[in-house]
């Protein structure tokens, strides 16, 4: 927690005397980083800044990570749980629900308030997600058949929780008290993205390792669907 907080004063201080905005004068700090003024974990893994770009953010929500922060920061969202954030996000910027997660995360771990891949408050999660060359229906229909699933997700009990297609799948991981949501996102008539989000993890290293089993599992699934064995 100490460095944690020594990070975060050099960073306020660099912005005092920069003007930066704090996403850059973070970027900045780190960069300069060495072993006698190191980060910590939380400052050196960027999480959602590394798995989702500014151009795609912006693509997908009409702006950047520095914009939605600097929106965020101006509301307050420093002092507000996940959830208000979340939901700020939706009804007063209508960003549909996964983008708002994913930008809710990514302000928080920018913020220091939750390291890459733990939750606000304790616990720990992971996510993946892959574009594929099929439909939406068709990349749905891979999650919700039983019979197709088990053919990229194999010897997992999944319980489905909940499925309204083709855009959520929801269910118990192994018997629980994991958990996965899946959200899937059309990119044409012949093309879309699932992103999975892997919940209610005990560690980080439980949450090191499911990320490297879902991005197998997701490479595993987008060479089944896009191969001649399945019907289309």
């Amino acid at each position: 927690m100490t460095s944690q907080k020594s990070f975060k004063s050099r960073v306020r201080a660099r912005m005092g005397r920069t003007g930066e905005s704090y996403t850059t004068a973070r970027r900045q700090v780190l960069a300069k980083a060495t072993p006698d003024t190191p980060a910590t974990d939380a400052a050196r893994g960027r999480g959602q800044l590394d798995r989702i770009s500014a151009a795609l953010l912006r693509e997908r929500t009409g702006h950047d990570w520095d914009a939605w922060f600097a929106r965020l920061d101006a509301w307050g969202a420093v002092e507000r749980t996940h959830t208000e954030i979340a939901r700020w996000l939706v009804t007063a910027h209508e960003v549909p629900g996964w983008w708002a997660q994913t930008i809710t995360v990514g302000y928080e771990q920018s913020r220091g308030l939750r390291a890459p891949g733990q939750r606000r408050g304790g616990g720990f999660e992971t996510s993946g997600s892959r574009t594929v060359a099929v439909p939406v229906t068709v990349l749905f229909d891979a999650f919700a058949d039983e019979t197709l699933r088990r053919r990229w997700l194999p010897d997992v009990d999944v319980r489905v929780r909940t499925a309204t297609a083709p855009k959520t799948f929801r269910a118990d991981w192994a018997g629980g008290p994991t958990r996965i949501a899946v959200g899937f996102t059309p990119l044409g008539d012949a093309k879309a993205r699932v992103a999975v989000l892997h919940e209610k993890l005990t560690d980080a290293g439980e949450a090191d390792r499911l990320k490297a089993y879902w991005r197998d599992r997701l490479a595993a699934l987008k060479q089944l669907l896009e191969s001649s064995e399945v019907a289309r």
